[in-house]
């Protein structure tokens, strides 16, 4: 997969990955669509990140398809369409279960 990685203040670079595999149960892979950026990218890109780790992905505001469903997913099957929000919850805390994080589903 293509991926934009942040190496430090204004150092984004466009890479080559490994396609990603479920870490557990509960995950969904996404083959993504389209992708954009908002206000925290770019506070990233500025050197104001959230971490002082190198590499991580930037661009969390999408939409695709999903390819791959762990066992314990029930709600999303493989062929669906999604939209990844900024904030993606965890499915079982009280913000997820009371429906203020979640996943959104693209109508056909």
């Amino acid at each position: 997969m293509k991926a934009l990685r942040y190496y430090g203040t204004r150092d984004i670079r466009h890479e080559s990955l490994d396609d990603p595999a479920p870490q557990s149960d509960r995950d969904a892979i996404v083959k993504v669509d389209a992708c954009s950026i908002c206000g925290s990218d770019l506070h990233i890109y500025h050197g104001h990140g959230f971490s002082e780790d190198v590499g991580f992905c930037v661009g969390h505001e999408a939409v695709g398809e999903v390819v791959e469903v762990g066992r314990a997913v029930h709600r999303l099957k493989v062929g669906q369409k999604v939209m990844i929000p900024a904030a993606v919850g965890c499915g079982a805390c009280r913000s997820c279960l009371s429906g203020v994080v979640k996943m959104v589903l693209v109508p056909d």
